[in-house]
Order: structure tokens, then C-alpha cells, then sequence
């Protein structure tokens, strides 16, 4: 989960699991892979690297194919 604020400068979690796009348009729209879609004060930047982060906790991304790697060590 990542926290984000809404435009009213409400926080709530979002699953990151199900983010499908965030874009800037200029606020921050982050589209769910339901259709779902909310704007968000944070920026694209910072909410990236939400979703690295969190990525990281569950260890999706310890594998070295998802990374992009080609050969494993």
C-alpha cells in the first residue's frame, strides 16, 4: 500500500499492486487496473517512488528477470 492525499488534502492507502498508469495532466492521475481513477496532490515523481519502494518491501522486484536483467549472478 502507498500512501497518497486527494485533492482535499486527505490521505488514504492505495494498493499498489493495481496501478496501472500515473499520469500528470497537470495533477497527478493514477488509474487503477479496475478503471478507477483518482487525482492526487502528490507529485508523479514522488508517487513513483512510492510505488518502487513498496514494490521493494514485498520483494517483487528481487527478481532479476522482472528487473530486466539478462543473466543472473
Amino acid at each position: 500500500m502507498i500512501k497518497v492525499t486527494r485533492l482535499n488534502g486527505k490521505a488514504f492507502m492505495l494498493n499498489a499492486l493495481y496501478i496501472e498508469t500515473v499520469e500528470s495532466f497537470p495533477d497527478t492521475t493514477i488509474t487503477l487496473t479496475t478503471g478507477t481513477k483518482y487525482v492526487v496532490l502528490d507529485p508523479i515523481d514522488e508517487v513513483n517512488r512510492r510505488i518502487v519502494n513498496f514494490y521493494q518491501s514485498v520483494q517483487l522486484l528481487s527478481n532479476p528477470h522482472i528487473r530486466g536483467e539478462e543473466n543472473e549472478k
